[in-house]
């Protein structure tokens, strides 16, 4: 991976496959031109490793090569591309190929930037590849959103990306961390965010998928990677895609009860006001891979990978960010929908966001505020008991409340100094809604 103490850069990494005579492949792309496999062709010594280069542009053409189908950026396009391409490459190199040789079969299929700038920059790379000559066949599968603001920008990015991918499964699968940092050598997550992944074959053996899909957000490749209750995974923006949300913050141990009733009054909520005009609520957990004593998030981050089996065991799908904030998970989730996206956290976890400095942001408070409730979003209060606001008014001695039957709503507290005005103004204008269905 390295000279000396830096990287590999993309020349370096296709000339030396280039100059190993036991690598041989295939490359097929289509969209954002033929940028992987132009590193190859252009470095020197490409007839090594280079058994040809396919680009299908043509939907006709691509649908006689790899099937029909309606969704030409897909898995399950690349998933056609890539076995396609490797049962051509068995089938013609049978009585040719060097006992010494492993093979490969590179594909991508993407949607980069297109000339008015309105369509959805991304796209799937994947590699089958031989980790041993005649050996059993191995897959990574990736999901790329492409972030530059321009084609070629974007086409360059991908170049980079794909022999990166193509250097990572034959030299650095040693580690999984350093295989997934390594992906995005010469480029950032700024350009290209990886918020998928794939593993599959006995290259792989011992790595944990769910531990794959969490590092991409602790190495900083994806803002946040969608965990399933189910055994399909998918990258966000299929999941995500036009839907109406409901997402609630993680609550630790002990608690879950809690979430579960924050949660089921949230949709019930959503759904009396909009008297059935909107698409089915999605529900989501929230939760994030950085420690935090706030209380809607995870106190260490070593127990992640227990609090994500917790969750899936209670069928909640989740959504893993790298960061606590509120107000960037909106950004995020607005990302993939116009529809409502609806908070939904207690009343602690309310005043807590009021209470805090916002550092991070100019605006401070009023910056945050702005950004959470960007494009119809809301935020549903869930009551809090009065044992666990008594717990608060230690930390926080400034707020104020009345207490109701041993609950206390959103509407019942007063915030400290000029403060509360905002607070007020908040509720009246609906931006938070204090909700009453205690179940």
């Amino acid at each position: 991976m390295k000279s000396g103490t830096n990287p590999l850069d993309a020349q370096q990494k296709a000339l030396e496959i280039n100059l190993d005579p036991t690598i041989f492949g295939s490359f097929a792309e289509i969209g954002a031109g033929q940028e992987v496999a132009r590193w190859f062709l252009r470095v020197g010594a490409a007839s090594g490793t280079v058994a040809k280069t396919v680009s299908a542009y043509s939907k006709p053409v691509s649908d006689s090569l790899y099937g029909s189908g309606s969704r030409y950026v897909s898995m399950q396009r690349l998933e056609a591309m890539i076995g396609q391409e490797w049962n051509l490459l068995l089938m013609q190199l049978q009585q040719s190929i060097d006992s010494q040789t492993r093979l490969f079969a590179f594909a991508d299929t993407v949607s980069a930037r297109n000339f008015a700038g309105t369509n959805e920059c991304h796209g799937w790379m994947g590699i089958r590849f031989q980790d041993s000559p005649s050996g059993l066949a191995n897959d990574v599968l990736l999901h790329l959103n492409l972030r530059d603001s321009s084609n070629v920008a974007q086409q360059e990015a991908l170049g980079v990306v794909g022999v990166n991918l193509i250097y990572a499964v034959f030299h650095l699968r040693h580690g999984m961390v350093v295989f997934l940092k390594s992906l995005l050598d010469q480029v950032t997550a700024q350009r290209v965010e990886v918020d998928f992944i794939e593993l599959r074959g006995p290259a792989f053996e011992g790595w944990d998928r769910q531990e794959a899909l969490l590092s991409l957000v602790r190495a900083g490749l994806a803002e946040a990677v969608m965990l399933s209750a189910g055994k399909h995974q998918a990258p966000p923006t299929e999941v995500l895609r036009k839907k109406t949300i409901v997402l609630t913050p993680f609550a630790r141990k002990g608690n879950e009860s809690s979430q579960q009733n924050i949660l089921s009054a949230a949709m019930r909520q959503l759904k009396a006001e909009s008297g059935g005009e909107v698409s089915e609520p999605f529900p989501l957990v929230a939760l994030s891979t950085l420690s935090s004593d706030l209380p809607y998030a995870t106190s260490n981050p070593n127990d992640l990978p227990r609090s994500v089996e917790d969750l899936r065991t209670t069928g909640c799908d989740t959504l893993v960010f790298g960061y606590n904030e509120f107000y960037r998970m909106t950004a995020f989730v607005n990302r993939y929908t116009k529809s409502p996206v609806r908070f939904a956290i207690d009343v602690t976890a309310l005043i807590h966001f009021f209470s805090q400095a916002h550092g991070a942001l100019q605006g401070r408070l009023l910056e945050g505020l702005s950004k959470l409730f960007a494009q119809n979003v809301r935020v549903y209060a869930y009551p809090a008991t009065a044992s666990v606001m008594r717990v608060l008014a230690s930390e926080l001695p400034t707020w104020q409340w009345e207490e109701n039957s041993g609950w206390i709503t959103a509407d019942a507290v007063t915030p400290p100094g000029p403060l509360g005005h905002l607070y007020s103004y908040l509720i009246a204008s609906g931006f938070v809604v204090p909700m009453r269905g205690i179940s």
